[in-house]
């Protein structure tokens, strides 16, 4: 995770991409250093995936936030399929 200091919401109200992005990178490192239990991040990235999927849907969210969140969804996607096999 970055180390920099981060505002918890932008100023339209809503997280950036990035916290989402750290969430999957830090548990797909969690799970390459057996640090957490495959079912603890399977049910983790599950509602990543939700919680993205029904921002990314929101016809009032703004594109320049949606491209983010799409990126930030595709990876939380990828990393579920991984988790599933």
């Amino acid at each position: 995770m970055s180390k920099e200091t981060k505002e918890a919401l932008g100023p339209d109200g809503l997280p950036g991409h990035d916290y989402f992005l750290d969430a999957v990178n830090h548990i797909d490192e969690a799970v390459a250093n057996k640090t957490i239990a495959i079912g603890a991040a399977k049910g983790i990235v599950y509602s990543l995936v939700e919680t993205l999927g029904s921002m990314v849907g929101d016809p009032d969210l703004p594109s320049h936030l949606k491209s983010g969140y799409m990126g930030a969804l595709d990876l939380a996607v990828e990393l579920e399929a991984k988790l599933s096999k």
